[in-house]
């Protein structure tokens, strides 16, 4: 069963070779490996891999959190197909078939970026597109760019969402974490403009 590793790390030479050493130490094979975010002197990477026989993902954790700057944000089972879908993918997808833009953008997220669901609300209709693990509502939210959304009494998934238009959103949702970083805002914003543009007759 693959994992998604979530870790912060100097953004310095050298330093994601300690990671990959660590990880391979305690048991990990890392299947692929892509660069979520750098600020500040820091890198936040996404690390897809698979377990040795006997090997627990708690190793990996503690191995890699006795490195000098680096954390652990995040560890969690990844059963989207074991690979990374990269925004080019989705954005191949988008363009193969303009019409569906709006539905596939939606399907197409949460492979994206390692969520566990994605929708789309219209502001009267409620939701009008949802993948198998959405909510079965949300309320409409009005927003200019994408943001990581709040709803009221759910103090265990995180959210974000995208503006299409003035009457409709997507909203993309993680069972407790890893939180949503400012990349990947920005990353949703694009993706969600792109299929709202590709959408207009």
């Amino acid at each position: 069963m693959p994992f998604l590793l979530r870790v912060e790390l100097p953004d310095v030479p050298g330093s994601l070779g300690r990671v990959a050493t660590a990880i391979g130490e305690a048991g990990g094979d890392i299947e692929a490996i892509e660069i979520v975010e750098k600020r500040d002197g820091l890198a936040v990477d996404d690390v897809l891999l698979e377990m040795n026989e006997g090997a627990m993902p708690d190793s990996v954790v503690s191995a890699c959190n006795t490195l000098d700057g680096v954390r652990v944000m995040w560890i969690s089972r990844y059963a989207a197909g074991g690979n990374i879908f990269l925004d080019l993918e989705v954005v191949e997808e988008l363009t193969a078939d303009p019409d569906k833009a709006l539905d596939q953008v939606v399907d197409l997220l949460p492979v994206a970026f390692r969520s566990d669901w994605a929708m789309r609300i219209h502001r009267s209709k409620g939701v009008v597109r949802r993948t198998d693990a959405a909510p079965e509502g949300l309320p409409f939210v009005d927003i200019e760019q994408a943001a990581r959304l709040e709803v009221d009494g759910d103090d265990v998934n995180l959210y974000a969402g995208a503006r299409i238009d003035g009457n409709n959103v997507v909203v993309i949702g993680r069972r407790g974490g890893p939180e949503f970083v400012e990349s990947e805002l920005a990353r949703l914003n694009h993706l969600v403009s792109l299929a709202a543009s590709l959408a207009r007759p």
